[in-house]
């Protein structure tokens, strides 16, 4: 037998598992608006002043604003996030993922959008103050103070981080799902 009848024969001793699937959409659906009420919740205390400027908001309580504001977009992006890697997921494994494997995965695509969004708030932190006239250009109504700017860019920067976080974490989870898929049934 040549290696890819070994694994299609370890293949086919894997019972089919849809509800894991649904699970998995269903989750990371959650996990988006869960992300995004963590991360304003945060954000929101860090610099209130950001979403003043940035979403117009002229009133009292805009951390809790901000908090809501988190978890409609989460759930938004997570609506997309896990359509797309729920149907990956599916054709990569071929719907035979047992719930270990899946908690393993989630766990890593977690981590990499919580990590994104902090590098991404560090980042602009650095780029607000190394490159400061090209940062005011760029970035709208950036506040000229020392702890208001710090807070506004790491406000901002955190958000795109976030959002760019997303998109490697569903690249990179299908591709080390691809990957530490093939070596479990070889495992077995």
């Amino acid at each position: 037998m040549n290696e890819n009848q070994i694994l299609d024969s370890e293949l086919s001793k894997k019972k089919i598992k849809p509800l894991n699937l649904a699970i998995l959409a269903v989750l990371l659906i959650g996990i988006g608006g869960w992300i995004g009420a963590t991360t304003n919740l945060i954000n929101g205390n860090v610099s209130e002043e950001y979403f003043r400027r940035i979403m117009g908001w002229e009133f009292n309580g805009i951390w809790k604003a901000a908090i809501l504001q988190g978890i409609f977009e989460g759930l938004l992006y997570g609506v997309i996030f896990s359509f797309l890697f729920t149907i990956g997921f599916a054709i990569l494994t071929n719907r035979k993922a047992d719930w270990k494997f899946v908690k393993k995965q989630l766990k890593r695509v977690i981590f990499m959008i919580y990590g994104c969004w902090g590098i991404g708030g560090i980042i602009a932190i650095i780029l607000a103050f190394a490159f400061p006239e090209n940062y005011d250009r760029l970035i709208y109504l950036v506040p000229q103070e020392t702890l208001a700017r710090i807070g506004y860019a790491w406000v901002g920067g955190s958000i795109w981080g976030g959002m760019i976080g997303g998109v490697i974490s569903l690249v990179y989870g299908l591709i080390i799902t691809n990957r530490e898929w093939k070596v479990e049934l070889s495992n077995e």
